[in-house]
Parts: C-alpha cells; sequence; structure tokens
C-alpha cells in the first residue's frame, strides 16, 4: 500500500525489514499485522470513491473570493511562461502581493484552461481550478492514510482515509482553494515519502525520493512557508540517521553519512528547483527571494475585520487562542477525541510503533499551531492558513482509534463498539457534507452547537461561495435568463465571484460592488448579502436577513446568504435627496422604506441624520437609537446620539456617548474629531490636538481636523504649525 498498492508493502515498509542491520535497536518495534488482501481492496475502494466524490462536489462550489487575486496572478504566470519571460507583469503585483507566492498551481490550471480555451467569465475555467483542487486535495487525504499506515498498518491507513472524507472543512477547501490546499498537499506528500524513503534506507525507493521531491516543490511552489517541509526533512532525516547508526558514532560511518546526505541534499536541491520553476518572482533571484518573500509576510499581513465569540475585532488584535478555538470548534468529534486520545495514549503508541514517526506526525501537527500561537501571528478567516497542519491532526486521530481497537482486539464485541463510536463522532460531519455539497466548509461541530448554533459567533461563508446559490435562485426563479426584457443590476460585497457568474448574461445583468453598510449607497434590483463584515450583535439579535429578504440560502440551519429586493428603492433616493440638501423629500423616502423594511438600520441612521439637519432633535435621537436597536455597534448611529446631547450643550453626556462609540469601534474619526470639539470649547487645546492627530490618522483626508487643528495652533500662537495643516488641506482633492 505504501509504495506500489501490493499486499507486500506494508510490511516491507517496518522497522523489522531493513536491509542493512542498525547498530542498535531504538527503532526497532514488533512487526505490523501482514498484508490483508481484503483491507487492500477496502483502502483502495474508499480511496477511489473518495477521489470522485471531491471531483464531483467541486463542480458545483462557488467562487472563492480570492479568486480576483488568484485569477489574475494565473494569467499573469502565463504571460510570463508562453512569453519566455518577456512579460515580466508576474513579477511585481502589488495588488495582493501575490508575486510573492509561488506559482504552481497557477501556472498548472492557467495553461490548462488556455489549452482548453477557456477564459475566466466562464463557469468552465472555474471548474477546472475547483477540479485540481479537489485533486491536490485527495492527494493529501492518500498521503495521510499511507503515513498512518506505514506506521501502524492497514487499518490505521483506512481509519486515517476514513477521517479526512469526512472533515467538511477540508473536504470543503479541497473544492476551492488553490493557496492552502496545494500547500497541504505538498505538506503532507514530502512528508509521507519522506518516512517510506527512510524506512528503506539505505537503499530508498526511487518513487518515495521523487515524491519527496515532489512535495517540497508543490509545498515552497505554493507559499514561502514550505521551507518548513525542507526543515523537517533535514531534522528528521538526521535523527533517524543517529537512531540507526550508533547516536553520534554514527559519524564515523563514512558510508551511511554519504548515503542519508545524497537522500537529502539530493531531494532538497530537486524539490527547491521544482518550486523555483513555477514561481518567476523567485527565479530571479533563487537563493535570496522565496527568504525575502518568507520575511514579508510578516510586514504585509492583511488585517481585516472577523467575528469571533460573537465580538467583531480586526485580525491583528484578536486573543492568542484565536486559532486553537477556531481548530477544536470545527474539526469533526472523532478527530478531536482522537488527537486528545493521541496525547494519552502517546507513551503506548511510541513504545508499539517507530517512536520517530509518531513523533513526526505529532510535530508536524502541533508545531504550526504553536508557532502561530507563539508569534502571535495575523489570522483570519479562521484557520484556513493552518489547514497543512490537519492532515497530520487526522493520522494522529487515526492512530489512537487504531490503537483503541487492537487494545481489544480479543474482545471482538468491544471492538466493534469502538468502530461504532468513532462511526457515531463522525455522523454529523458526515450528514453535513451530504446536506451542504456545495459548501461543506461552514461547518461547526457539537460544541458550539453546530453551524447554526455558531452562527453570530463566528464567521461562516467569508469566502463568498454561497453568491452562486443565490444567482442558481434568481435563474430558478426566472429572473435571470438570456431573454431577459430589462437590465437587472445586482449590488454585493463579493463582487468578483458575482461578476463571473452573471458574465454570460452580458449586458443584461450589472453587478455593482456595494459593502453591507453602504448597500443603498446606490439604486439596485436585487443584493446578494453573506454574513461576511456584519456585526455580531445584529446578527444574534435576528436583525438579519432583513425584512426585504426574498430568498436565504441557509447551511446547517443557519442563514448563510440573503437575497434582497429593492422595487421602490426609497432608500437609495431618500440619501441622493439628502447629499442634495433637499431634507424633506429624504425624510419622506426613508419613511416610506421603514413602512415596508423596518429592519433598515440604514434607513433609520440616514432618518437620523435628515431630523439632526433640520434641527428636529428629538425625532433623531429616536431614529438614532432605533438603529442602534439593530446595529448596536453602528460609528454612525452612535456620533449622532453624541451630536444630540452636543446641541442640547450637555458636554458631559456628549462626551461619555463619542468615548463609548469609540469603544465600540476606534477607527471612528468622526467621535475623535468631535471630542477634540469638546476639549477645545473646554480650554484643553492639548487634549483637543490628541484628539485630532487620532482622527487624522484614522482618516488622512478628514478635513475639518485639518481646519480645526491650524485654529487651535493660531489660537495658541503657532503659526508654522497652523500654516502646515491649512496647506496639507489645499492639496486635498
Amino acid at each position: 500500500m505504501a509504495k506500489s498498492g501490493k499486499s507486500k508493502s506494508v510490511t516491507t515498509s517496518t522497522n523489522n525489514h531493513k536491509s542493512v542491520e542498525p547498530v542498535h535497536n531504538w527503532l526497532e518495534r514488533p512487526s505490523l499485522p501482514a498484508s490483508n488482501p481484503l483491507l487492500q481492496k477496502v483502502f483502495w475502494g474508499i480511496a477511489g470513491f473518495g477521489l470522485l466524490l471531491l471531483i464531483v462536489l467541486s463542480l458545483g462550489s462557488g467562487i472563492n473570493a480570492d479568486d480576483k487575486f488568484q485569477v489574475d496572478y494565473s494569467q499573469k504566470l502565463v504571460n510570463y511562461y508562453a512569453s519566455f519571460g518577456k512579460d515580466t507583469t508576474a513579477l511585481n503585483i502589488p495588488d495582493g502581493n501575490m508575486h510573492l507566492y509561488g506559482g504552481f498551481f497557477e501556472t498548472v490550471t492557467g495553461f490548462a484552461n488556455k489549452t482548453l480555451g477557456y477564459q475566466p467569465t466562464q463557469i468552465g475555467y472555474h471548474h477546472v481550478r475547483h477540479m485540481s483542487s479537489a485533486i491536490l486535495g485527495w492527494v493529501a487525504i492518500l498521503c495521510s492514510a499511507l503515513l498512518a499506515a506505514l506506521i501502524a498498518g492497514q487499518r490505521a491507513g483506512i481509519i486515517t482515509l476514513i477521517i479526512l472524507l469526512l472533515s467538511p472543512r477540508f473536504v470543503g477547501d479541497s473544492l476551492m482553494n488553490p493557496k492552502d490546499i496545494p500547500f497541504a498537499a505538498g505538506y503532507i506528500m514530502a512528508l509521507y515519502n519522506m518516512v517510506a524513503a527512510l524506512n528503506r534506507m539505505p537503499n530508498p525507493g526511487k518513487w518515495n525520493l521523487a515524491g519527496i521531491a515532489v512535495g517540497l516543490g508543490i509545498a515552497l511552489g505554493t507559499r514561502a512557508g514550505g521551507l518548513l517541509s525542507f526543515g523537517m526533512l533535514g531534522m528528521f532525516a538526521g535523527l533517524h540517521f543517529l537512531a540507526q547508526n550508533g547516536g553520534l558514532k554514527a559519524f564515523s560511518n563514512g558510508h551511511a553519512l554519504k548515503k542519508y546526505a545524497l537522500v537529502v541534499i539530493g531531494t532538497a536541491l530537486a524539490g527547491y528547483v521544482f518550486a523555483m520553476l513555477f514561481w518567476p518572482y523567485a527565479l530571479q533571484a533563487p537563493f535570496k527571494n522565496p527568504f525575502t518573500a518568507l520575511s514579508k509576510f510578516a510586514d504585509l499581513e492583511v488585517k481585516i475585520r472577523v467575528l469571533f465569540q460573537g465580538n467583531n475585532m480586526m485580525s491583528d488584535k484578536t486573543p492568542w487562542h484565536y486559532p486553537l478555538t477556531w481548530i477544536i470548534n470545527t474539526i469533526p468529534m472523532a478527530s478531536l477525541l482522537g488527537m486528545a486520545g493521541f496525547v494519552v495514549m502517546l507513551q503506548r503508541l511510541v513504545k508499539r510503533y517507530n517512536p520517530l514517526w509518531v513523533g513526526l506526525v505529532l510535530f508536524a501537527a502541533v508545531f504550526p499551531v504553536f508557532y502561530v500561537v507563539y508569534k502571535n501571528s495575523v489570522i483570519h478567516d479562521g484557520w484556513r492558513h493552518l489547514t497543512f497542519a490537519y492532515p497530520p491532526i487526522a493520522i494522529c486521530a487515526g492512530l489512537f482509534w487504531n490503537e483503541l481497537a487492537e487494545f481489544f482486539t480479543t474482545k471482538k464485541p468491544v471492538q466493534w463498539a469502538v468502530y461504532g463510536v468513532m462511526g457515531l463522532l463522525l455522523a454529523d460531519a458526515g450528514i453535513f457534507i451530504a446536506t451542504n455539497p456545495s459548501m461543506p466548509y461552514v461547518y461547526f461541530n457539537p460544541l458550539v452547537g453546530g453551524t447554526s448554533g455558531a452562527f453570530g459567533k463566528y464567521e461562516t461563508d467569508y469566502w463568498g461561495v454561497s453568491t452562486r446559490q443565490g444567482i442558481e435562485w434568481l435563474e430558478e426563479q426566472g429572473i435571470l435568463r438570456p431573454d431577459m426584457p430589462e437590465v437587472v443590476v445586482i449590488a454585493t460585497n463579493m463582487y468578483y465571484s458575482t461578476k463571473q457568474l452573471c458574465a454570460k448574461y452580458g449586458d443584461k445583468v450589472k453587478v455593482k460592488y456595494l459593502k453591507w453598510e453602504r448597500r443603498y449607497d446606490d439604486a439596485w434590483d436585487y443584493g446578494l448579502y453573506p454574513t461576511r463584515f456584519l456585526d455580531g450583535s445584529t446578527l444574534q439579535k435576528g436583525h438579519w436577513p432583513p425584512n426585504n429578504a426574498v430568498h436565504i440560502v441557509k447551511a446547517g440551519g443557519a442563514p448563510i446568504l440573503a437575497i434582497l429586493k429593492d422595487s421602490e428603492r426609497n432608500c437609495a433616493l431618500g440619501i441622493a435627496a439628502g447629499k442634495l440638501g433637499d431634507w424633506p423629500t429624504a425624510i419622506e423616502r426613508f419613511k416610506a422604506e421603514l413602512a415596508k423594511v423596518p429592519d433598515n438600520e440604514i434607513a433609520w441612521v440616514n432618518l437620523a441624520q435628515a431630523y439632526l439637519n433640520i434641527s428636529q432633535l428629538e425625532e433623531s435621537k429616536q431614529a438614532a437609537e432605533k438603529a442602534l436597536e439593530i446595529m448596536p455597534d453602528d460609528a454612525q448611529s452612535n456620533n449622532l446620539i453624541g451630536l444630540y446631547w452636543l446641541n442640547k450643550n450637555d458636554a458631559g453626556k456628549a462626551k461619555a456617548q463619542f468615548e463609548l462609540s469609540i469603544k465600540k469601534e476606534a477607527s471612528n474619526p468622526g467621535a475623535w474629531y468631535y471630542l477634540a470639539l469638546i476639549s477645545r470649547s473646554q480650554g484643553d487645546n492639548q487634549t483637543a490636538l490628541s484628539n485630532l492627530m487620532k482622527c487624522i490618522q484614522i482618516s488622512p483626508s478628514f478635513k475639518p481636523a485639518y481646519e480645526l487643528s491650524a485654529q487651535i495652533y493660531e489660537a495658541m500662537g503657532d503659526g508654522g504649525n497652523a500654516q502646515r495643516f491649512r496647506a496639507a488641506m489645499s492639496q486635498m482633492k
């Protein structure tokens, strides 16, 4: 199984079948059970079914929001190689810094699509990408199962295979994740083949040596973090060399040392060259740029707003346990309890099996997570950046369940009960995949109450793949069709995927990018909005989906995407009237909107603004409070209540309100500005200037902050600084 699928391969891979007798037997353990032809067929039958399943599921997946960057990179890579390096646009891509990523996946799929004649506006283009991702996900699953079989026998391999195929997050990512899945595939492919090759030292199999090189190449050819795999190869090959050849005395064995050095250096060099061939930026300076890319990621970490444990926060402000909490809440219970059981049973496992390989899978599973926690790395979108650590976690779980079954070998009823418990712990995960085949990656386990229990506390469809289901619903209703009599305008915060999926309708469909909180800044017919970037409090209070939702896409009982309809466009027209200073018309429009959609927080907050502008203070406050009932953290609503108290000449309550507003949303320039106004009115110019600096840091184009700063400096007799702020303001458009 480990090498070619023949039944003898499992036994020949154990430590009792080495062609050279080791100096001492630190690695020797009892032989694994002889290969069972029936188990062999079961293993490859499940593996074959898994490959078919992943490919079929991938054809129904939506488009990953990150494909905006990935597809652009893919096309630039194709142009680079097709022009033999004359087209250099792939060498520096500021938008997304894609040149700092390896181009293995994007190059292969890019040329495949070019050969087939597909363009990004065609669904076939994305099918090619999704099927390729599914195949690499399957490679990761297969290599994990083969590694488990090498360590503890065929049954351990089958259990690991089942666990991974019933892991919704990993399966879901395999359908459409072009970064994390290829990286995971390369990572575990290198580890499996490393173990297989070292088990056969001093005569490693050629296919295993090739597998190490290709695995290393795919990992590094996906992202610079693949250098970790090279380090693990050197470390565990070194430990194996020492253990097999008498510890430190091993260095006196020149023949063995040469063999190990050739394996490590040869496969590492081949893997490195493989990666460079798919990475134009690195190819410019092969021994510098990969390390430059690795170092730059720390400076280029994207900081976005995330939802964690019911609170919205920036991704660089998440607590240390952010990735751990996500892992615990989103892997199947069989994996979670299996990993815990592995740790508890570690002493028994290292006695029964090769301790070096038991340690390897533990290190491969734990070290990446530990390192991210230790370095306080910026992580967002759950734990997708640590996807590559999950196959080793599944191996650890597989080894535990296998060993627990082995423990009851003489008590068949109990052994079957073990299998039954494992099955029950995988049941909800399997059901979730079956009932949510287009986006199983939004799965949460029973510890958090499933996906419905996680709703409003954690991100669900952070990649917006559900927009495909939304568009398919519009097509089923006949709203989108080739012979549409009029143009349909769709608003969404998932522009790229929606635009590509609607491209087949040409000018008959117009897609507009509008953030959720700015969705009525323009007019539209239908809106496609997942829960991404919504306030957790809004979701938890049941104010989403809003009243004008005509269809809701659900997963695990939780609303994932809302399709909104705006037939009268009252809110958009009200905002437009407000921009013209026509406040009576704006108020009329907002009232008409709220009569039909009473939970439209944008209408409430703009109504509050309109009332404030015509000095109807009490009505303004009431409208702002209505908006806060729906969205408690809304900066503008909180600021409007602060302005209410300012207009009431109650500086104390106004200050408290603006401070509360900042506490809820620190990047709130208006609140800092009004706090500066209050401080200035109280004669505290230094505090006023400090608050204005914070306002300008958040919003460098906030002109009133510059003007107020200039006025304060003039009052303080500092004409130089006053002139500097006015000059900066005059340069703004």
